[in-house]
């Protein structure tokens, strides 16, 4: 396999990780099921993948491919902490109407 190949593929899997993550955290539909699907929790470790492969390829990508992957990171943890944020404002506003309730 040569390198442009190898480029390629490596692209795609980056490419193809922040899809699952951005469909996991119910950012887009999904492809087979056409359905808005959210878990965070899926969502987290397609996101830690791509950490640990940056870790793992430090000094052995192009610059390209570096910046690349560190910007989508940073796209899908802007999102995913987001997420995470609507989860926490929904869980006080019924915590909030449970106490008037009471």
């Amino acid at each position: 396999m040569t390198d442009a190949n190898h480029n390629i593929l490596f692209m795609q899997l980056i490419i193809q990780n922040q899809q699952i993550a951005m469909m996991s955290m119910g950012k887009i539909k999904n492809p087979v099921t056409e359905r808005i699907e959210r878990n965070l929790e899926h969502a987290k470790i397609y996101i830690d993948t791509l950490d640990m492969l940056l870790a793992k390829t430090k000094g052995n990508l192009s610059e390209y491919e570096e910046k690349f992957l560190i910007e989508t990171l940073k796209d899908l943890k802007l999102n995913y902490v987001d997420e995470v944020d609507k989860d926490k404002k929904k869980t006080g506003s019924e915590k909030e109407k449970a106490e008037e309730k009471a």
